[in-house]
């Protein structure tokens, strides 16, 4: 299962996104930056559908959601500011685990691509998301 979104790449965001990371990489700043690699974060929490995001996607409860793992994986230069990024998120694994207070944990692996105007692959987030387990209820330790 994925869906496709737009994320358009605005200097303004950048340069907000660029300070909240406190970078000083002069790169980020100026008439035409270049985006900080892990802004392309803030694509799926901005402008994604609220409908198809990706907690209603994979199923999970979004009170116990945890970010495991990220991954950014660019095939060229930096998009930067005036750009337009077609996103598509797909799940690509999904998988539990025993939690160590009982219950059962939940893993989504997710793969990002991000496409320039022209359809060119310009970068990919790898991502891991987790449902922490739910402890079991006090009826059900006693069975």
């Amino acid at each position: 299962m994925s869906h496709a979104y737009e994320f358009p790449i605005d200097h303004s965001k950048i340069r907000e996104f660029a300070r909240a990371v406190k970078t000083e990489n002069e790169a980020h700043f100026g008439p035409k930056p270049v985006i900080p690699p892990t802004m392309l974060t803030s694509a799926r929490l901005i402008w994604e559908d609220p409908e198809r995001t990706i907690t209603k996607l994979t199923g999970f409860d979004r009170s116990r959601i945890l970010h495991g793992e990220e991954e950014y994986v660019f095939h060229g230069p930096l998009p930067r500011a005036g750009q337009v990024l077609t996103c598509e998120t797909r799940i690509v694994d999904r998988f539990e685990k025993p939690g160590k207070r009982g219950g059962v944990m939940k893993f989504a692996k997710l793969v990002t691509e991000f496409r320039d105007e022209n359809g060119t692959l310009v970068a990919e987030q790898n991502s891991t998301i987790v449902e922490t387990a739910r402890p079991p209820k006090a009826e059900e330790k006693q069975a």
